[in-house]
């Protein structure tokens, strides 16, 4: 919906070669190899989203750098990872409701769930405090069908100055995902 809006593209962030991969290395419970294997794809898809940015076509896409950081260490991966200067910076969005709802919302799925997906409703605490290094726009979603979240975050401002944009800095929500850091900590620069 959101590209739909924006008259973007939206790059998946597994390219479809990685598909069949996925499914195989997902059955797997090597944290690092599967970390690496998503860091392999979101490489792969930064290119595919410069390319779009360089002719001037806006990008959407639902999962970049800061999930697959967040959530493989939330599980335990202990990799110090670096990201190259030449990443695109992207406007992230970090979708909240309440626990309620989030339940709720997951019981309706319609996807399998995977041992990973059992895993990191475990380690959701963790995911909160990996997330506070990254900044984003916090939108909450509690009672929202699928068309206010998308007004909510079209009439966000992508710098932040909208007046419906959370207004504290960075980092003062422990829950809030910020942008992509160009060092992470614990990681010494080249």
């Amino acid at each position: 919906m959101l590209a739909a809006a924006r008259q973007a593209v939206l790059v998946t962030t597994v390219p479809l070669p990685y598909q069949p991969l996925r499914q195989a290395l997902d059955e797997r419970t090597n944290v690092e190899a599967r970390m690496c294997f998503y860091l392999s794809g979101l490489f792969t898809a930064a290119e595919e989203i410069q390319h779009h940015l360089d002719a001037g076509v806006p990008v959407v896409v639902e999962s970049y750098f800061a999930r697959c950081l967040t959530t493989h260490r939330a599980l335990g991966a202990q990799l110090g990872i670096t990201l190259p200067s030449w990443l695109p910076t992207p406007a992230t969005y970090h979708l909240v409701c309440d626990d309620d709802e989030r339940q709720r919302r997951l019981a309706g799925r319609n996807k399998p769930v995977s041992r990973w997906d059992s895993l990191i409703e475990t380690a959701t605490d963790r995911v909160t405090d990996a997330y506070a290094s990254f900044p984003m726009h916090r939108v909450d979603t509690t009672g929202r069908s699928p068309d206010e979240v998308l007004r909510v975050i079209m009439d966000t401002d992508t710098q932040g100055a909208h007046p419906h944009a959370d207004s504290e800095p960075v980092g003062a929500h422990p829950h809030v995902l910020p942008a992509v850091p160009r060092h992470v900590a614990g990681t010494c620069r080249p």
